[in-house]
């Protein structure tokens, strides 16, 4: 497949994570380079669900992981071959192609069997077998091909039916205890010149006479023949070779293996390992929900690159990372929080600057390259600036922050106060959300020396909704510190009319003892004029979680 370089912030994803993904794979694309594309790993809050929906542009793909699975290693440049072709012409066909094989699919595209080698090999032999009967399923039409006969008289051309071989080599008394011995079976007789059989054939009402090496029967033989329903062609090739040939007229359907297991796009490598290593043919087909072949995997695939890879926008830990990260190339990463550690195998592109926003970061880059910010991105941007620095007021805003936002409403005419409150309102509705739903939405994890911690961040209207559910929050906090084997858990809910926060948090009994802020209630904490947690929270937090660690 061609190769997809996808753009994706880190999990649970907020505005600018989201947003600077859509605007730097549109910036790539407007470059040359359509390969690269915009993604998400985690549904979106409903902040910016609302700002791809006021601004009527389409989601960035959702890809919830990238473990390794078929649809990164495959073949999609694969040829199918109809059930009804014969083998001749299929292994004519396999001659041409990269894979030695190949789906066999019925006439509406959905998979039969596969044709490989080994296993049409063994099915000719078997037909081959002297010690046993040549009966075979064939059609008129597929021997005419095979053999590239001379049709001359053809009967049902395209009706198959289980063809009982037979060489007319024999006397002619022999020959005739053999017809008469298969009058039931569907005859088909292999000739050289012989007047007589041909005569004996006829008479007989065979299937179809084959003449070899280009002789032509007579015009009175040829009257009986039509008379009689006989058909006859004329083989080109003697009767050693047409004898051997004829075995290949078989429809490639009765040669496929249909054994393999067919996987799909979503399948898992190590799902399909097993599978692989018993296949014959060291190949599986891949399909679709109908069945319908879309590429083909192999043992030596697995051995490739995978057909994507990666530009990380809005994070740079690896605890960030959508899941499976570590099995791909890296490109890019462009960032504004603390730096992390995400190891890469080559040296990369790394912008990481102290600015309010990636969505800063984005704008910049557009500007760099002098390219025009289109009319659909400027607004996403504008919105990730003011969502990542509660429109412009946050301590961790800059003048650069201030610059592109100005730049941004200028070009698209949208108000930054007007805009900034519209959205900050649309994501701190949480009535009637639930509180693993709240916890979840904008969670990040963080790694200290020996231990790691989650904290997540929601911004309300009034931080009081959230206490009057705290034993909800709670719970949650616990079962995440608990699932992750964390130290703790922390909840910072921001007010965005006060522009302070409070901090629930569930911790280790030992940890909370270096916790030094004011404590408002039994596991809650006031944090005055503290609304960012990456610029004010974690320096903060990662303090205490170093005392704690001495």
């Amino acid at each position: 497949m061609n190769k997809t370089v996808y753009i994706i912030g880190h999990k649970n994803p907020d505005t600018d994570a989201v947003v600077s993904a859509a605007g730097y794979a549109r910036l790539k694309n407007l470059l040359g380079y359509p390969e690269f594309k915009a993604a998400r790993a985690g549904h979106l809050n409903p902040q910016t669900a609302y700002i791809f929906e006021k601004f009527k542009i389409p989601r960035p793909e959702y890809v919830p992981d990238l473990i390794p699975k078929v649809k990164y290693f495959m073949q999609d440049n694969i040829e199918t071959i109809n059930k009804d072709v014969s083998i001749w012409e299929a292994i004519a066909k396999m001659e041409k192609s990269a894979n030695r094989v190949m789906p066999v699919v019925d006439n509406d595209g959905k998979y039969l069997s596969l044709l490989h080698y080994s296993g049409f090999a063994k099915g000719v032999l078997t037909i081959l077998n002297p010690e046993k009967k040549h009966n075979f399923t064939t059609s008129i039409n597929l021997i005419l091909k095979t053999l590239n006969a001379q049709p001359i008289i053809i009967n049902e051309p395209d009706k198959t039916f289980k063809a009982s071989i037979h060489v007319g080599s024999s006397s002619p008394e022999t020959f005739v205890k053999r017809l008469e011995a298969h009058s039931s079976e569907d005859i088909v007789v292999i000739a050289s010149d012989r007047t007589d059989i041909h005569r004996l054939c006829i008479e007989h009402k065979v299937k179809l006479l084959i003449t070899t090496s280009g002789y032509v029967i007579d015009k009175k033989l040829r009257e009986l023949a039509e008379k009689n329903g006989v058909s006859v062609i004329v083989s080109p090739y003697s009767t050693a070779p047409t004898s051997m040939l004829i075995a290949y007229s078989m429809p490639v359907n009765v040669m496929g293996d249909v054994e393999i297991q067919t996987v799909s796009l979503n399948d898992t490598v190590s799902k399909i390992k097993d599978i692989l290593k018993d296949a014959h043919c060291k190949y599986l087909p891949v399909v679709d929900e109908n069945k319908k072949v879309i590429g083909m995997i192999s043992e030596h695939d697995l051995l490739k690159e995978p057909n994507i890879e990666v530009i990380l926008v809005d994070h740079n830990e690896i605890t960030q990372a959508v899941e499976g990260i570590e099995h791909y190339k890296i490109q890019e990463v462009i960032d504004h929080h603390r730096i992390g550690a995400i190891p890469t195998k080559n040296p990369i592109t790394f912008i990481n600057r102290p600015v309010g926003s990636t969505s800063t970061q984005i704008t910049g880059l557009y500007k760099e390259y002098k390219i025009p910010i289109p009319k659909d991105i400027a607004p996403l941007l504008l919105c990730g600036i003011l969502s990542d620095t509660l429109i412009l007021q946050s301590s961790t805003t800059t003048e650069a922050d201030r610059e592109a936002a100005e730049y941004l409403s200028d070009i698209t005419d949208l108000d930054i106060k007007k805009l900034g409150n519209e959205i900050l309102i649309a994501g701190s509705n949480i009535k009637g959300r639930s509180a693993s739903e709240l916890v979840h939405q904008d969670m990040k994890e963080y790694v200290e020396g020996k231990v790691s911690y989650t904290a997540s961040q929601i911004e309300v209207g009034n931080p009081q909704e959230v206490l009057d559910r705290k034993a909800d929050f709670m719970t949650e906090l616990e079962i995440e510190r608990r699932g992750h084997k964390a130290l703790f858990s922390c909840l910072l809910v921001t007010d965005i009319t006060k522009l302070s926060s409070v901090l629930l948090i569930d911790a280790d009994p030992k940890f909370k003892e270096f916790i030094t802020f004011p404590e408002s209630e039994e596991n809650v904490y006031y944090l005055q004029g503290v609304v960012s947690r990456k610029k004010q929270l974690i320096p903060l937090i990662s303090e205490a979680v170093v005392n704690y660690q001495k």
